[in-house]
C-alpha cells in the first residue's frame, strides 16, 4: 500500500527525508508524529554525547596556537602545518558526528528545527577562530531550547564563544570605562546590528542607529575566559570594559546595571511584535514556500506573541497551517539536506559521516561556514543554478551503489517518497535497465529533489 500525502510531507518536508519503512511508520495521523517529537524530553543524540564541551575545545585551541607561533619562531613549518591539520581533523570529526545524528535520528522533525535555529543564529569558521566551537555551539545554546522559550535561546546564543568571536565583541570595549579611558579603543557594533537585524526584529523602521549604539553600549563587557583561566571560552562579564552609565533604546531609558543592561534589551526585542513577524516569516518560508502567505506569517506570529516566545508552541501552530500540508513539494532541498535525505534513504552513514561532510562542500554547502551572518540562503534560487544541479545529479548518482541489489526500485521510490513521486517518473524508474540506474533516477527526480 502506498503511503498518505501527508505522511511523505512529515518525513521529508518537516523531517529530514524518509528512511526504510518511516512512512509506514508515520502512519494515518502524522502531525501527532510531529508533535510527538516535541513533547518529549530533549536528550542529546548518542553520535554527540562523547564530543566535548567548548571551553575544552577552546583551551585545546589555544595550546595549539601556541605551538604554532613557536614553530613559526624556530621557522619549522611541519610543525605548524600539523598543528593546523589536527584543528581542522577536530573539526570534521564534530561534523560527521553531526550528520550521523541526522541521518539516524528517530526525531527528524526535531533535528531539523535544531538546523533551522543554528542557520538563525548562524555562526561561521570563515572566521578561523570560531572552527574549535561551531558545532559546540549548536550543542550548548540552540539544542536545549529548540523547544523552550525563545528568549532563553537568544541569550544563550549570546553569551556563547562562537557568537562573541564571530561577531568581535570580545573587542568591544566602553571608551568611558576604565579600560577604554587607558586604551583609548571603542565599540564594535557588529554584535548588537546582527542580532537587531538578523536575530530579533529584523530590517525593521522601528529601531535607529542611535538604538544599535546604545545596545552595543550595552554588550560591552560581554566577553569569555582567557587563556590563562582554568575555563577558557566560558562567558564572563568584565565590568572593566563596560561603558558606564544609562542606556535609551527602544524610547525606554534602561539605567546603568552592568551586564542586566543587555539581559533587559534583548528581552524587549524577544517580546516585540516585529521580531514574532520576523521569525515567523523565516520558519513559514522555511517550511512552507519560499513565498508564504501572509495569512500563514501572521498564525505563526500570533501563536509567538500569545505563548511569549515558546517555540514549542509556536512549531506546532505550524502544523496547524493548511498550506504546510499542501501535496505538492515546495521547497527546494539545499545540498545538506539532499546529502542527509540520501543517506536516510540509503540508510548509510556514508563512511561514518565523513561521506556526508565531502559531499556538502563538494556541493558549495561547507558545514558551519556559511559567507555572512545570515546564514544559508533558504531558497531555491540560491541552490537552483545549472552547474549545482549537474554537481547535485552526478554525486546522488554515485551514491546509487550503496543501494541493495535485490531491491525493488518501484517499492523503494513508494517507500521513501509515498504518492508524491509522479506516474511518469515511475514509468522511467519501471524502464531502467539496473538497480542502481533506477535508484539514480529517483534520487534526480523532482520529488526527490524538492520537499
Amino acid at each position: 500500500m502506498v503511503p498518505s500525502h501527508e505522511a511523505a510531507v512529515a518525513a521529508n518536508r518537516f523531517g529530514l527525508g524518509a528512511r526504510p519503512g518511516e512512512l509506514d511508520q508515520i502512519g494515518r495521523d502524522p502531525k501527532a508524529w510531529l508533535a510527538n517529537q516535541l513533547n518529549t524530553r530533549q536528550v542529546l543524540p548518542p553520535e554527540l554525547r562523547d564530543l566535548p564541551h567548548s571551553s575544552e575545545n577552546v583551551r585545546l585551541f589555544f595550546v595549539a596556537k601556541k605551538m604554532m607561533r613557536q614553530a613559526k619562531k624556530n621557522k619549522d613549518r611541519s610543525r605548524r602545518k600539523m598543528m593546523r591539520k589536527r584543528i581542522r581533523r577536530a573539526f570534521q570529526k564534530e561534523a560527521a558526528a553531526h550528520s550521523l545524528a541526522a541521518v539516524n535520528s528517530d526525531q527528524p522533525f526535531r533535528e531539523r528545527l535544531v538546523r533551522f535555529w543554528a542557520n538563525h543564529f548562524t555562526v561561521s569558521v570563515r572566521n578561523g577562530k570560531v572552527r574549535p566551537v561551531a558545532y559546540a555551539f549548536e550543542r550548548e545554546a540552540i539544542r536545549p531550547y529548540v523547544t523552550g522559550r525563545f528568549a532563553d535561546m537568544l541569550l544563550a546564543v549570546a553569551r556563547h564563544p562562537a557568537m562573541l568571536v564571530y561577531l568581535d565583541n570580545q573587542r568591544s570595549i566602553g571608551p568611558n570605562s576604565r579600560a577604554g579611558r587607558r586604551r583609548k579603543k571603542g565599540i564594535n557594533e557588529n554584535l548588537a546590528r546582527e542580532i537587531l537585524e538578523l536575530h530579533t526584529m529584523g530590517a525593521s523602521r522601528v529601531y535607529t542607529q542611535d538604538d544599535v549604539i546604545s545596545f552595543a553600549k550595552m554588550l560591552t563587557g560581554w566577553t569569555m575566559m582567557g587563556r590563562k583561566s582554568d575555563t577558557p571560552g566560558r562567558f564572563t562579564f568584565r565590568q572593566a570594559i563596560h561603558e558606564p552609565g544609562p542606556k535609551r533604546f527602544l524610547g525606554r531609558v534602561i539605567p546603568e546595571s552592568g551586564m542586566r543592561e543587555a539581559e533587559t534589551a534583548m528581552l524587549m526585542m524577544a517580546s516585540h511584535p516585529e521580531t514574532a513577524w520576523h521569525v515567523a516569516t523565516k520558519m513559514a518560508t522555511h517550511f512552507i514556500s519560499d513565498n508564504p502567505s501572509p495569512d500563514a506569517i501572521a498564525h505563526i506570529a500570533s501563536a509567538f506573541s500569545k505563548s511569549g516566545g515558546d517555540l514549542r508552541a509556536t512549531s506546532l501552530a505550524l502544523l496547524q497551517l493548511p498550506e504546510a500540508w499542501q501535496p505538492k513539494p515546495m521547497k527546494m532541498k539545499s545540498p545538506a539536506e539532499y546529502v542527509i535525505s540520501v543517506a536516510r534513504a540509503l540508510d548509510t552513514d556514508l563512511n561514518e559521516g565523513k561521506g556526508m561532510v565531502r559531499a556538502q562542500n563538494i556541493l558549495g554547502q561547507k558545514p558551519y561556514a556559511a559567507t555572512s551572518p545570515a546564514g544559508w540562503p533558504d531558497k531555491a534560487e540560491a541552490w537552483a543554478a545549472p552547474e549545482a544541479m549537474l554537481e547535485r545529479l552526478e554525486w546522488g548518482a554515485s551514491m546509487a551503489v550503496h543501494a541493495k541489489r535485490d531491491l525493488d526500485p518501484i517499492s523503494f521510490a513508494n517507500s521513501i517518497l509515498g504518492p508524491t513521486v509522479s506516474r511518469k517518473t515511475l514509468t522511467w524508474i519501471a524502464r531502467a535497465p539496473s538497480v542502481r540506474e533506477a535508484v539514480a533516477l529517483i534520487f534526480a527526480s523532482p520529488a526527490f529533489q524538492r520537499r
